[in-house]
């Protein structure tokens, strides 16, 4: 793949439509959770998907850009405790990504189970560790507040994930011809 200083042309692609589809589904794929500041988001299972398809710098810039045009255009400026936890959740499962088969059109029970579990881990650290530390930290917020939310955006998060993102990746997977599937007839 020809590649512009050090991306590729295809990670540049996905980070310039995944950034802008994380900014809609944001606002029309968003459910209140009834915690204030807090919403049950689609949004990660696009992150999710981009992470896993295109790897860890279009996991980490789809969740940087694309929460930072977010919160700018629907609440007037960044929150970027929660922006930092956006992008840490696309570097994590990218990161993961290289342990998946998906690309092989393989996404059975072992790499659904791999994919829950990093994703979870990226979750639990995004949201139940580095968003209300830097909540803290950043805007001195209460502490009570900010474990409440994160607990919450969490368990959401990986709720629809889990389920949406793992329908995602089945599904493309499916697309996938599955390695050593294919052979020469003599």
């Amino acid at each position: 793949m020809a590649k512009r200083n050090g991306i590729s042309i295809s990670t540049f692609v996905a980070v310039g439509i995944g950034s802008p589809l994380f900014v809609i589904l944001g606002r029309f794929g968003s459910i209140p959770s009834g915690l204030p500041d807090t919403n049950i988001e689609t949004t990660y299972a696009l992150l999710a998907l981009i992470a896993v398809l295109y790897g860890p710098i279009a996991g980490v810039l789809v969740g940087l850009i694309g929460h930072t045009l977010k919160d700018a255009i629907f609440y007037g400026s960044p929150w970027f405790s929660w922006v930092i936890a956006s992008a840490l959740v696309g570097l994590i499962i990218g990161l993961a990504s290289g342990r998946l088969k998906i690309e092989d059109g393989q996404f059975g029970g072992r790499q659904i189970l791999k994919f829950n579990l990093f994703q979870i881990v990226a979750n639990v650290i995004a949201w139940l560790v580095v968003a209300p530390s830097l909540d803290i930290f950043i805007y001195a917020e209460p502490v009570n507040k900010v474990f409440a939310q994160g607990v919450v955006a969490g368990a959401a998060n990986i709720v629809t994930v889990g389920i949406i993102g793992t329908l995602l990746l089945l599904a493309y997977s499916k697309t996938r011809t599955r390695q050593g599937s294919l052979t020469k007839e003599v």
